[in-house]
């Protein structure tokens, strides 16, 4: 496990260090958003911490250029907890979101959840993913609530593939329309809401899986 940690102070940047090599990570450290930025162009890294207010370049802006050259899973850290930040990083593809002060254990505990969430993406079974009894055929577009078939429209299978992708990611209505619907798309976020609650509906039981989350959007988390 190779961890680009990103940030001005160097003690977090110490104890966060100190976390992942005692997990039999690797860690490697930038003090700011421009820093990080070089070292991803020229490594691969599995993950990246970064902090939101840092000299010369900033968290978000630095992202933003990573991910013009590389799919690298972000985990944002920042003392501010403005939903306004949470739902601007989301919009900008990081995974996951702590706020300082946060307990190290607890990164680490969400660094292995992206991870997994990760690898579980690239690599499910004969691409079928099975969530308790609500089985989901990614490649033959099929949706099975405990062995029995479901009938989904078009749109609500995407909506449902598009969630199990982004599993345990918040979701903004506006996301989900930009990505989902597509940008030349006329309406609001009311189609979002209507769509949800019909896909809810033919999930039966196993609709406690979408988590509406009041005044954002959406997550699909098991």
């Amino acid at each position: 496990m190779k961890v680009l940690i990103v940030d001005d102070e160097k003690m977090i940047r110490g104890v966060l260090k100190e976390y992942v090599e005692f997990e039999g990570g690797t860690a490697y450290e930038a003090e700011d958003g421009m820093q990080a930025v070089k070292l991803c162009r020229e490594n691969d890294f599995d993950i990246i911490l970064m902090d939101i207010m840092m000299p010369r370049l900033d968290g978000f802006s630095a992202v933003k250029e990573i991910k013009k050259v590389k799919n690298i899973p972000v985990i944002m850290l920042s003392a501010r907890g403005e939903e306004y930040d949470k739902l601007f990083g989301f919009e900008i593809g990081i995974d996951d979101y702590v706020t300082k002060p946060f307990s190290p254990k607890e990164v680490m505990a969400r660094i292995h959840a992206v991870l997994k969430r990760g690898a579980a993406q690239e690599n499910p079974e004969n691409g079928i993913i099975s969530f308790e009894g609500l089985k989901i055929d990614m490649v033959g577009r099929n949706v099975y609530v405990d062995g029995e078939k479901a009938e989904l429209t078009p749109k609500e299978y995407e909506i449902l593939f598009y969630f199990v992708k982004n599993q345990g990611v918040a979701l903004t209505r506006e996301k989900l329309l930009m990505d989902v619907w597509g940008f030349d798309f006329y309406g609001d976020d009311r189609t979002v809401d209507t769509h949800i609650k019909m896909l809810r509906s033919n999930l039966k039981q196993y609709r406690k899986f979408i988590i509406t989350l009041r005044g954002l959007g959406y997550k699909f988390e098991v």
